[in-house]
């Protein structure tokens, strides 16, 4: 699917299955692992890299025992990956099918050129092994959609969080209100009253203990 999307001119990044981090599904059924160890094994064995070898892979005509793997290695990738979207009902099947049909000028000049001549072979036609243009569309239509509804989700929760901070904020002001009016003029006059008469009254008994000396 990985290169799915790729001919779908999905490069940037794209809404993830729920729960991909946690549980990977290509990892965990390991059709990824599978497919990357074949490949992998099978440009050694060949002496090849990733351009002869996906020449070969999307080559209507090449049916050795070995690509034959690969595209059907790539097809349970596929059927991995659309699973974790829980999208079971979409075919996994690819075609053969043109970039671009070259006109009959244009096949002429090629089989003519200089470079083409003497060799025996006509100019490899731009074929991909791909999913049909139907499931093509239905796949990146349900990407689309996905990813609109996720990015409502999260503009829902991003307008529920101010709302929540919204009502913390007044009750958080009118605790520190509350605060600041025990701690200020008000509370330090009542200190300084309250310490007042308390010095007083200190004052008025040792002048009583005083006097009572004195008579005696």
């Amino acid at each position: 699917m990985c290169r799915g999307l790729y001919s779908l001119g999905v490069i940037k990044p794209f809404t993830f299955p729920e729960h991909f981090e946690t549980d990977p599904p290509m990892e965990a059924g390991g059709a990824g692992k599978a497919y990357y160890g074949f490949r992998a094994a099978l440009m050694v064995r060949n002496n090849e890299g990733l351009t002869k070898t996906y020449n070969r892979f999307r080559d209507p005509e090449e049916t050795s025992p070995d690509i034959l793997q690969l595209r059907d290695l790539h097809a349970a990738m596929d059927r991995a990956v659309l699973d974790a979207y829980t999208w079971t009902d979409i075919p996994t099947a690819c075609e053969f099918l043109l970039v671009y049909e070259e006109d009959e000028d244009d096949a002429a000049s090629a089989a003519t050129s200089p470079a083409s001549s003497g060799k025996g072979r006509e100019k490899r036609k731009p074929y991909r092994y791909r999913w049909p243009d139907a499931v093509r569309d239905e796949v990146l239509a349900k990407l689309l959609a996905l990813n609109a509804k996720r990015a409502e989700e999260e503009r829902l929760s991003g307008a529920a969080a101010a709302a929540k901070d919204a009502k913390v904020k007044p009750a958080k002001a009118k605790k520190a209100k509350a605060n600041e009016m025990s701690d200020g003029p008000l509370f330090a006059a009542t200190s300084s009253t309250r310490r007042s008469e308390e010095s007083g009254d200190g004052k008025a008994k040792e002048a009583r203990d005083s006097s009572s000396r004195k008579k005696h």
